[in-house]
Formats: C-alpha cells, sequence, structure tokens
C-alpha cells in the first residue's frame, strides 16, 4: 500500500516537471490536467495558525521560512518518504534534481530564493508550486500541499488584491473532490472565527473531506480545554479531531530539537488531565500517522478513474498532435519535399472546388448561366436600332451617293458597331469568374490543415496562385474578345440571302409619280419601295437585330468554353506549375523560411507533447505498481 504514495508522489513530480499544476492560466490553457485527479493533503489555515509548525513536526525538521505577513507565497507540494533507519536524511527539489540538501537551513533558503525568483522580493504570491522531497527515517509516507495562510486584511507591500488572490487559490486547491482538507485552527481562538473551517465548510459542507486540527492548546486560558471540539461536540466532523502541541517561540528561538519537541509533545498529552484519556488520537506523530492512511485509501479507490482518465487523455493529445503536424526538419531536402506535400496538399482541396467534392465550383456555372446571359439581355440595342440611329448610321455610310438598292455598307456598320457592345459582358464572364477562383483558392489554403502552421508559405503559395490565375485572365480576356472580333470581322452571308429581297421593281423613285396615274398594286413587279421611308429604316434596323440576336446567342455558348478553357481548366492543371519551379532553386537557409511556423501553433505542439509526456509517464507508473502487487 505505502507504494501508492509514492505512486502519486512520482506522477505530482511528472507534473510539476511538466508544467501541470492544475492552473490553466500557467500550464496551457485548454490543456487537460492530471494535477487535479491525484488525491492529496491540502494544508489550509490563517496565518500565525501554527500551520508551519505543523508541518515542520511532521518533517522533525526546522525547514520552513518563518516571519511576519505572509511568508508561504506560493504553493508547497512535499513529500515525505520513509527510509530506514540509519540512512542519511536530505531534501531535494524538483527544480535542482541533482543537489541534496542535508543542512535544513538551506532548504529555508532555497524556498526564500526560489519563492523570489518568480515573485520578485515583493509581498505578492504565485499558483505555481515548489516541489520539497524529503528522505528521513523519521517520516512517514505523505504528500502535503502548504498554501498562503488566509488574510483578512494587506498589509504594506501587498496589492489591495492579496486577501482575494489568496483565499481564490486555496478554494483551486480544496474545491476538488479528491483533495483532503488540513484545516488548522488555534485553540486559543473561537472556533467559529475559524478561517480554515470557514472555508472547509464551504467546500466540504458535511466534513467527508476534512480533517480538523487544533494547535496552540497549551496556550489556551487557564482552567478553559478544547475537548467540546476534540470530542466532536461543538464542530462534527466525519474524521476525528486531533489536537498538537507545537514549540513555543521561546524553542524556536533557542533551535530546540524537532525529535525533542516531539517528544514533549508526548509528555503533554500523557500527562494533562483534561487530554489523558485521549492522548492516544493526539499529537503531530498520530496527525501524520492517520493522513498517511487516509491518504492511501483515497489513492487506491481513485486508481480506476484516474487510468481511465489518463487512457482517454493519452488519444485525445495524440489526435491533436496528428492534427498539429509533426515538427519541421533541419534538412534541406526534408523541408522541400514537406512544402511540395502541402502544396500537393492544396490542389486537392481547390480541385474538389472544381469538381464538386465541396462547395464553391457551381458559383462558375452560375456566371455563364446567370450573369453572361442577364448582361446580354441588358445590352442596349433597342437604343442603337432606333430608327433614328439606323437612319443616321446609314445615310451616312452612303456618303454623297444614296444607295440604290441595299445599303451593305450601312448593314456592315451597324452590325459592327452593335457586336461591339458583346465586348463588355465577354469581359465581364472572364472578371467574374477569375473572382470566383481567387475566392476558391483563399478558401482552400483555409481548408488545408498542412497549411494552417505555416503563415508565411500560406502567404506564398496564395501570391503564386493569384498570380497564375492574373495570367489565366489575361489569356482567357484576349481570347472571349477575339470571338467577339471574329464575329465582327466575317459576316454570315447566307442569313442575309435568306431574308426578303428588297429590289426595286420599277423606274420611278419612291414617292415618285410623274405621270400622275394611280400606281398598280396589281402590277406583277409589285409596289415600288420607298428607299428614304421609315419603313425601310424599320426593315434595316429589324435584320440587323435579327443577325446580332443570332451571333448574342452563339456567343453565350462560345465565351463560356474560351472562358473554361483558359482559366479553370488551366487552373486545375497548371495553378502552381511556377510556383513549383520557384521553390525547387531554393536552398536551406530560403526553405526554412518559407516553413517559418505559426508561433502559436509550435507553443501548442510543444505543450501538448509535454502533457502527452507526462500522461504516458504516469500510465508507465500505475502499470509498474499494478505488476508490483
Amino acid at each position: 500500500m505505502e507504494s501508492l504514495i509514492g505512486l502519486v508522489n512520482r506522477i505530482q513530480r511528472a507534473c510539476t516537471a511538466l508544467g501541470d499544476h492544475g492552473d490553466a492560466e500557467e500550464s496551457g490553457v485548454g490543456l487537460p490536467t492530471l494535477w487535479e485527479a491525484l488525491p492529496s493533503v491540502v494544508v489550509v489555515g490563517g496565518q500565525s495558525s501554527g500551520k508551519s509548525s505543523v508541518l515542520e513536526s511532521f518533517v522533525g525538521r526546522d525547514f520552513l521560512p518563518r516571519g511576519s505577513g505572509i511568508v508561504t507565497r506560493r504553493p508547497l507540494v512535499l513529500q515525505l518518504h520513509k527510509v530506514d533507519e540509519g540512512k542519511v536524511e536530505y531534501a531535494e527539489f524538483l527544480h535542482l534534481p541533482r543537489r541534496r540538501f542535508t543542512d535544513f537551513s538551506l532548504v529555508r533558503k532555497e524556498i526564500e530564493d526560489e519563492t523570489e525568483r518568480l515573485t520578485g522580493k515583493t509581498k505578492q504570491i504565485s499558483t505555481h508550486p515548489i516541489h520539497l522531497s524529503i528522505y528521513s527515517p523519521n517520516v512517514v509516507n505523505l504528500t502535503l500541499i502548504d498554501l498562503p495562510g488566509l488574510t483578512k486584511v494587506a498589509v504594506e507591500g501587498q496589492p489591495d488584491s492579496i486577501v482575494q488572490d489568496i483565499e481564490t487559490m486555496v478554494r483551486s486547491y480544496v474545491a476538488k473532490p479528491n483533495c483532503v482538507i488540513l484545516a488548522i485552527s488555534p485553540a486559543n481562538q473561537d472556533i467559529a472565527t475559524s478561517d480554515a473551517m470557514k472555508l472547509a465548510k464551504d467546500v466540504d459542507p458535511t466534513g467527508e473531506r476534512t480533517f480538523g486540527v487544533l494547535t496552540k492548546l497549551d496556550l489556551m486560558d487557564k482552567g478553559t480545554n478544547a475537548l467540546d471540539v476534540l470530542e466532536g461536540r461543538s464542530y462534527r466532523l466525519q474524521h476525528p479531531w486531533v489536537g498538537v502541541v507545537n514549540r513555543s517561540q521561546a524553542d524556536i528561538n533557542k533551535n530546540v530539537d524537532m525529535i525533542v519537541a516531539r517528544r514533549k509533545e508526548r509528555e503533554y498529552f500523557a500527562t494533562s488531565p483534561d487530554y489523558s484519556h485521549v492522548a492516544s488520537r493526539m499529537g503531530s506523530e498520530y496527525l501524520a500517522k492517520l493522513l498517511s492512511k487516509h491518504l492511501e485509501s483515497v489513492i487506491r479507490s481513485h486508481i480506476p478513474s484516474i487510468t481511465s482518465l489518463i487512457n482517454k487523455t493519452i488519444d485525445e493529445l495524440e489526435a491533436e498532435m496528428n492534427h498539429l503536424g509533426r515538427p519541421i526538419s533541419v534538412d534541406a531536402g526534408a523541408q522541400l519535399y514537406t512544402i511540395l506535400e502541402m502544396c500537393r496538399a492544396f490542389d486537392r482541396v481547390f480541385k474538389e472546388h472544381l469538381d464538386g467534392g465541396r462547395p464553391g465550383g457551381d458559383r462558375i456555372y452560375g456566371v455563364f448561366d446567370n450573369q453572361l446571359p442577364a448582361a446580354l439581355k441588358k445590352l442596349p440595342f433597342d437604343r442603337y436600332l432606333s430608327l433614328q440611329n439606323v437612319k443616321k448610321v446609314v445615310s451616312e455610310a452612303d456618303g454623297y451617293q444614296p444607295h440604290l438598292i441595299a445599303p451593305e455598307q450601312g448593314y456592315r456598320r451597324l452590325i459592327e458597331g452593335g457586336l461591339s457592345y458583346f465586348r463588355g459582358p465577354a469581359e465581364a464572364s472572364v472578371d467574374a469568374v477569375h473572382y470566383v477562383l481567387k475566392e476558391l483558392v483563399r478558401q482552400s489554403i483555409g481548408e488545408t490543415q498542412e497549411l494552417r502552421r505555416f503563415p508565411t508559405l500560406q502567404t506564398e503559395l496564395a501570391a503564386a496562385a493569384y498570380e497564375a490565375l492574373e495570367r489565366f485572365r489575361e489569356d482567357s480576356r484576349k481570347t472571349a474578345l477575339r470571338l467577339v472580333d471574329m464575329e465582327a470581322s466575317y459576316l454570315t452571308v447566307e442569313f442575309f440571302r435568306k431574308l426578303p429581297q428588297e429590289v426595286e421593281r420599277g423606274n420611278n423613285p419612291a414617292g415618285s409619280n410623274p405621270t400622275g396615274k394611280k400606281p398598280d398594286d396589281s402590277n406583277p413587279a409589285g409596289p415600288t419601295i420607298d428607299r428614304y421611308g421609315e419603313g425601310h429604316f424599320r426593315r434595316i434596323g429589324s435584320n440587323v437585330s435579327a443577325y446580332i440576336s443570332m451571333v448574342s446567342d452563339t456567343l453565350r455558348n462560345t465565351i463560356p468554353k474560351a472562358v473554361v478553357y483558359c482559366q479553370v481548366r488551366e487552373a486545375k492543371r497548371s495553378l502552381l506549375n511556377h510556383f513549383y519551379t520557384q521553390v525547387g532553386k531554393k536552398e536551406g537557409k530560403q526553405l526554412a523560411d518559407i516553413l517559418d511556423e505559426n508561433p502559436a501553433l509550435m507553443e501548442r505542439r510543444m505543450q501538448c507533447a509535454k502533457r502527452l509526456e507526462l500522461y504516458k509517464s504516469a500510465r508507465d507508473e500505475i502499470d509498474s505498481v499494478s505488476w508490483n502487487r
């Protein structure tokens, strides 16, 4: 059974060494904590309650800082290891693993120095614990956590928040359900005003986790005693109260040996008329054994749940480590391979967007199916082919000699001018697809898990992709405009040959009737046509409109083909080709600069790795105890 306390001791040391001491702010936000799952005995008491004296009596040595005000300003994890008689008694700090202290006055100084290392010479407190192990034949196997003494007022040099800061720290320890509370109160003060008991009652109202300790029994007024408390009549707990008698200040000043002080304590209870009948369960030696036995029992009951927690957390941390990725190699070849692998991962995600495996590619079809047709319908052909404009263009095309039959030059000018309007929708389609592709690049970079670690690579990859898309856009723009220009450069003659011919029948110009005879509508040649009348120009405008509509239908199909061929197809096929060429020319330092990992992710990986090491170490420790039992 003693190996169980040793087990928790080893796990606690691993927790402290690897940054887990139950404080989320300092040990890594969001990281699981094993510290809080470990059973522990937490020593709680007000200032000058005798807390330090109780701990020193457990050890049998003077080793704790003393003085006025707040002396304990960091949690002290005190692990006691019983060794065989005759072996050297020594102390070790976790932060000084290769140094053994046999002079316990130096232990006190090291506690003071290590406290000031974090808090400075101020009287502030820190939640980061000091870890001290003591190996001695005069102790029982036991682990205790000493916390700053509860106080009611701040003294000079302390921040105004010190009272609340200390209570918050102490409460964070004692509120844990696996914590054993050692509440220390002086017997020469009313138990109802005890800071330790008040806090213990708040977090453990049934008293199941609380051991009450009365100090300074020898300093009570003559004629009074603390039997009502010690026998549970005035304040009942689930565990028996224990009274202790510490060294007096005079004894401390005289450096009275702690082993001698223990003997005096036993004699006090054995000879006291008030306490002789309960002497067998009084004193610091009895208290240490009682706590040791109880802590072993608590640890045994918690081992299954601790094991389950460890296994579950290992799985979660390994999954997160896989998500965060492995550390980057310093080898240039490996770095280049890593960059290319991440580029290929990005390329896969990008293609999935275009091919429908991920959303977004359908927006390109929306450009062709909605935006392009809508843009074509909005072209101002009604205004362009108005009677007034048709007449103006045709007349200007004839010059000084009016056309004789069909105004071919007027037709050509009207058609060429009308077809130029298609350049706008063609370019707009190219730009719209370009912006969709840019957005898909940005989205794909964000969705490529491997890239999240490397902001520099993300930036360079995006820049290279955008540069390639610009080239594709320019090619696409030229091709789409060529389609429009080709329609204007060669007109489809068959279209006009199928139109009703406006061939003049008769010799009289329209509107002229020099004979004065009424036109003969029954003439086989038909009625004469007024080449300068509104009906004539309306027919020209209608014919040009029909031709432009035919070309519009053609471009509605061919512009998307050009855009897809020049932009979408090229983006799928060669988006990063130029980037691959440039990266292949880079050397080690340049590659390392590209793989400049996000500092936050580097820190997170380091924290997760340390926490994973902790949990695996704890699992091995538990497995070793199980095998030995």
